[in-house]
This record gives structure tokens, sequence and C-alpha cells, in this order.
């Protein structure tokens, strides 16, 4: 039996700023919000639409990748493609318009967030998480240091220019005391590339500038927190971010991660009223998966009914290597839920120390007065130069390099890894990032000991990390084994062969000592 093509008309706006694919995205989504597309219709062929919109068929076929990507359609080879048949229902019905408040009067009790001060550990093994973590991420830079950008690709001689120019200008705001929100031409371009690149749209004032992630979750708790409020956390989730969150008074609830993300069903089981859900929807960490059309919707729904804060730290999403970037889980955001954080120390260094944050409207007001309370605001110099790099189109330009060599790079690695461990290792690679997380297979004695092995690594002056410290518990039964490990700074093949030599001999040692 045929399937019919609905009669479907999509216009675009060539004066849009957004791109024309985008614009694409944008008309598919709404159309199957209002019923007009059903699961398994029958969507226009790539030509045909394109002949339709007199744009090129590549176009076209960039759009419809990122909605399969995300979930809304299903290409079925000579068949065509199709409206998925798992589509969630709350995806196929309007949502409110932003900013409409309900009868309870959310609005007026949320924003009475109390100053939260760090307190002891909640957490008898975050001592150990975050000495492993800051032994891994700081100091001199180390082989397969996760998280750590390709430094020997950075352009650093046009960086220094762009940073000499801006301290010769004679601009008295780069000697002053800078701005708690940050510098404003670098928040509008924040907010510009935001719009273009993930589908969050956004106004500058709702972009804070901060020194780094954890700068940016102080920030957040400090204006919207309360004592003891409850919190989502991905289990296994990220270890900085689970360190300092145990230290700041609030009660994380770990919740499962599979292979479409957090599981939202089983967060709702086991807390249902948390106030924050912290989550990393575009590429997991650690284990690299990205969160499933169906759970971006549920979270959002169950955030909307919670009245919850959902926290999304998207930390290296600019790095796909299947397709472009997805979305952001906040493009999706109809209720004005999601907090949305980025950071420059992936894209660009992390010797900047400069990453942001989206906040809600409604919450401008406040976190404003908190940032300025907290008296914390970035160096206005390398703020300036940062502005520079992204309106000049070096920023664009490198992200494309960077997407290139990464590419290669990856490959490099997981083939010396193969080569070195055999069936010893698991390696899944995820479709982005700059670091992944790899399995021990269980010999015969059992589970790997995968923080002997990464101690051992960190002798032999590597910077893995052992997966299972990812975990609230590294010793339940549901725990992984393996390593986390960055993979942009490797040079050629035969340093990728070495490191993966290295990583092995480290396994022997483990089951020698």
């Amino acid at each position: 039996m045929t399937v019919p093509t609905p009669a479907l008309s999509i216009e675009i706006d060539r004066q849009h700023q957004l791109p024309i694919y985008l614009q694409i995205c944008e008309r598919f989504r709404t159309a199957i919000a209002a019923g007009h597309l059903r699961p398994g219709d029958r969507v226009p062929a790539l030509r045909g639409l394109a002949t339709q919109l007199s744009t090129a068929r590549g176009t076209v076929e960039l759009a419809y990748t990122i909605l399969v990507d995300e979930g809304y359609l299903q290409m079925r080879g000579a068949a065509g493609t199709f409206v998925s048949t798992s589509l969630p229902a709350s995806v196929m019905r309007p949502s409110r318009a932003q900013g409409v408040q309900d009868a309870r009067g959310r609005q007026s009790t949320e924003g009475t967030g109390t100053p939260q001060t760090p307190g002891e550990s909640r957490s008898g093994q975050a001592a150990p998480r975050q000495q492993a973590i800051a032994v891994a991420m700081s100091g001199e830079p180390r082989p397969l240091q996760p998280g750590l950008p390709a430094l020997d690709a950075f352009p650093g001689k046009l960086w220094n220019r762009l940073v000499s120019r801006r301290a010769r200008s004679g601009d008295r705001a780069m000697l002053a005391y800078p701005d708690p929100a940050g510098y404003r031409p670098l928040r509008e371009h924040i907010a510009t590339y935001l719009g273009l690149s993930r589908g969050v749209t956004c106004l500058p004032e709702q972009v804070f500038v901060t020194g780094g992630y954890r700068a940016t979750l102080e920030l957040v708790l400090r204006s919207l927190a309360r004592p003891n409020d409850h919190v989502w956390f991905e289990d296994p989730g990220y270890l900085f971010a689970r360190g300092f969150l145990a230290e700041t008074g609030v009660q994380l609830v770990p919740v499962p991660v599979d292979g479409e993300g957090i599981d939202v069903e089983r967060g709702t089981l086991l807390d249902a009223q948390a106030r924050f859900a912290v989550v990393t929807p575009s590429h997991q960490s650690p284990l690299g998966h990205t969160l499933s059309l169906a759970r971006r919707m549920a979270l959002l729904d169950s955030a909307e009914k919670a009245s919850r804060w959902i926290i999304e730290d998207d930390y290296d999403s600019e790095f796909r290597y299947l397709g472009r970037p997805l979305p952001a889980l906040k493009s999706l955001d109809r209720h004005d839920r999601v907090i949305y954080c980025g950071t420059f120390s992936k894209v660009m260094f992390p010797g900047l120390r400069l990453a942001y944050v989206v906040v809600p409207e409604r919450a401008i007001e406040r976190v404003g007065r908190v940032a300025h309370s907290m008296n914390a605001g970035s160096p206005t110099l390398l703020q300036a130069a940062v502005a520079d790099f992204i309106e000049q189109g070096h920023f664009a330009r490198h992200l494309k390099r960077m997407r290139a060599l990464y590419g290669e790079r990856r490959v490099l690695i997981v083939h010396a890894l193969e080569q070195a461990f055999g069936e010893r290792l698991i390696v899944d690679l995820p479709p982005g990032g700059i670091q992944f997380a790899v399995q021990f297979a269980e010999g015969p004695d059992g589970p790997v000991d995968d923080v002997a092995v990464a101690a051992r690594a960190r002798e032999a002056g590597l910077a893995v990390l052992p997966l299972s410290i990812w975990y609230a518990n590294g010793r339940a039964r549901r725990t992984l084994r393996g390593l986390v490990m960055g993979f942009a700074n490797i040079a050629d093949a035969r340093e990728a062969g070495r490191l993966a030599r290295t990583l092995r001999e480290c396994l022997e040692l483990r089951r020698q000592a």
C-alpha cells in the first residue's frame, strides 16, 4: 500500500538571520505539534522540497538529517522519509505560550532563592572524586586528558594579536572592575551564536558570563535554590559538578542513565518533586549518549508539572561528527524551565576561564542581583578579545577546523585501542564530543578494578579517569568499569599506538599486582 504524502506548505524567510535548514526544521516541528503531520505520514522527497523552496538539495538534506537525529523523522531507504511512529504524545500537542503562569502563582514562589554556603560533603566518595579530577584536569596538560581541546591547533598568534590590540587600545573599561553580568558585546555575540547554531532564542540580557562551569552553578544555585533542595543528577554524571553540588547544601538524587539518556520515569519514582535536574543532553557525561526526543519531552513535561528547573550543561556539543550539531534541549523549552549552560573551555581553551549561562527572562533581575553581590566578573580584556574573535569570524572557522581534526584524531585512538586490547576493551564511540568512555570486558577473575588501572596510568604520565567513580556508588553491581579519556591532542597514529600500549601495560600490571 502506497502512503500518500500530505499537502504541506512550507515557507521560509530569506531575510531571517536563522539559516534556511533550521527554518525547515522548525516548520516540521510546528507541523507535527499542530497535527498537520502525524506519525507514519510520508514527508516530501528531498528533491521535491528543494524545488518547492528554491533552495539547494543539500540544505533540505541537512534539515532532514537533524530531524532524524532528533527522532522526529525516520528514513526508510527507497520507500522515502516518514514522520516517526514512536513520537511521544507531548510532541504532538501544542504547548502554551512561554511566560503564561498557572493558577498556583509559581512565579511568586520561585524567586526566594537563598545563597548557599558550602558545607561538609554529603558523599563519602566526594573527596577522592574531587582529588582524581583535580589531578586529571589541572596543571600541565597530559596525554588522554578528558575535556581538553587541541592546544596545538589553537590559533595562538592570532589570539595574541587580538588581546594585544585590546590591551593597547587605551580603553579604560579594560582596566576597570568588570561588569558582573559580563561584557555587553560578548553577551550579544553569544545570544546571536546560540540562536543560529543551537536553536536557543534569547536576549543578551538573559546571558551572564561566568568564570567557568563551577561559577555558573554557584550563580544559579545562589539565585534560585533553597537550602536542602533536591536535585536530579545523572548516574553516572559529571564528576566536577557532582562534587561541587554535594558541598553546597542541596540533596543529590542519582537518576540512572541508559542508551536514551537520563531515565525520567525512574527519576519521577525516586523524587517527583525535586526542584532541579542537572543534565547533559547532547553528549551525556561520561557515557556519550544523546538524550532521545521522547526523554527530552518527558523531562520538559515533568519540569513544568513539578515547577522544576532544568540545568542543561551543553559543554561540547559543537563537536559532532555525524551530521550537524543537534539543537539544544533549550530550543524545545516552551515553558521557560531550562537554564542553558555553555563554555569556551572546550571550543577555545580552558585557561580562559570563561563560560556563560542563559537564564529564563523572569529570573534576569534575580540572577543579576546575585551576580552583582558575588562581584565575580571575569576580566574584561579577555572577554573583549573573545568578542572580537567571534565578530571577525575566527570562532566559526576555528570550530569548522576542529571538527575535521577531531574526527581524524578520534579514529586514530580508537584504532590503536582496538589493536592493543583486542576483545579486552569495549569501545562504543559516541557521535560527538572530545572525550569518550571505554569499558573493560569482564575477565575470568571478575570485573576489572578500573581505579587501580587509572592509578597506574597516572603514574605512567597519562590523565585517564576510572569510569566507576562517575557513579554515585562506584561498587554497585550495575556500575560499569572502564576509562574516560580525551583524544583531541593526539598528534598522529604513532602517538596513539604508544598511548594505547601504555594503557594495556597498566592493565597487565594490575593483574600481576
